[in-house]
């Protein structure tokens, strides 16, 4: 028997399906991550007019079966196409990448409304303004506290090194999630060297908490330091290589 469900709803990504369907992946508000297919989309002009490109806040209206993997996707409304971010590669960039990433930290039908404002909010913001990779940052490091990964930036986890010293050199370890002293550093693997200039600007974008956060140019040399870590850190968890970075970085160089 199926559930009839209707909630607002993201569309991250669709691929064909046979001649004539879709399916979708959907971050949605109330449900989480979904996915369906809908017959006929690749022909259909009416039903699903618009409604199912990448990016999109539609109204979601599908028949959702417990034991089966896909729902049925009755229909759906466009309610935001975001127009901005399709006439960019920039931008497309970006909202490729943020897409990608928020996917790939949230599971089948977990729940997480915040999760969904947060990437709504983040791809308003895209469409509204010029981004940045100060921007990206402060974005994947809210959607890390929302997921459960939030990094400990502040002192070293085993030494607590850091409250009161100032440590000219930081280490990040993937495995624990958390900077780490030289000292601490030498015996694990999969650290990051990182500086304590682009560990204040982490430190200060995570307190930040705001998908505005990108006026301040900061120097190339901080930025690459800082990406590099982000970046491994969110491909550490979701255990695979991020696809559209490399897109992303062709058109937001360090």
């Amino acid at each position: 028997m199926s559930l009839n469900r209707t909630t607002a709803a993201i569309v991250l990504r669709t691929w064909p399906f046979g001649e004539f369907d879709k399916i979708v992946s959907f971050l949605t508000e109330d449900f989480g991550k979904i996915t369906g297919i809908a017959k006929g989309a690749r022909h259909s002009r009416k039903r699903f007019a618009n409604s199912l490109e990448p990016f999109s806040l539609i109204k979601l209206y599908i028949h959702d079966y417990p034991n089966r993997s896909l729902a049925f996707i009755a229909a759906a409304d466009l309610l935001v196409g975001f127009k901005q971010l399709s006439t960019s590669l920039v931008k497309i960039s970006y909202a490729s990448y943020m897409v990608e990433i928020t996917e790939g930290l949230i599971a089948e039908r977990e729940e997480n409304h915040l999760v969904f404002e947060h990437l709504k909010n983040g791809l308003g913001y895209l469409d509204d303004n010029e981004p940045s990779l100060r921007f990206l940052t402060s974005f994947e490091l809210r959607l890390l506290r929302l997921t459960g990964y939030q990094p400990l930036l502040d002192y070293c986890k085993y030494c607590g090194n850091g409250h009161q010293q100032t440590v000219a050199q930081w280490y990040f370890s993937l495995r624990d999630g958390s900077v780490l002293c030289d000292s601490c550093a030498r015996t694990k693997k999969q650290t990051f060297s990182i500086g304590s200039i682009a560990m204040e600007v982490l430190k200060n974008l995570q307190i930040e908490n705001n998908v505005a956060a990108s006026r301040t140019t900061l120097p190339s040399s901080v930025i690459t330091e800082i990406r590099s870590l982000v970046l491994g850190f969110f491909e550490y968890h979701m255990d695979r290589k991020i696809k559209s970075a490399s897109f992303l970085y062709e058109f937001a160089p360090v």
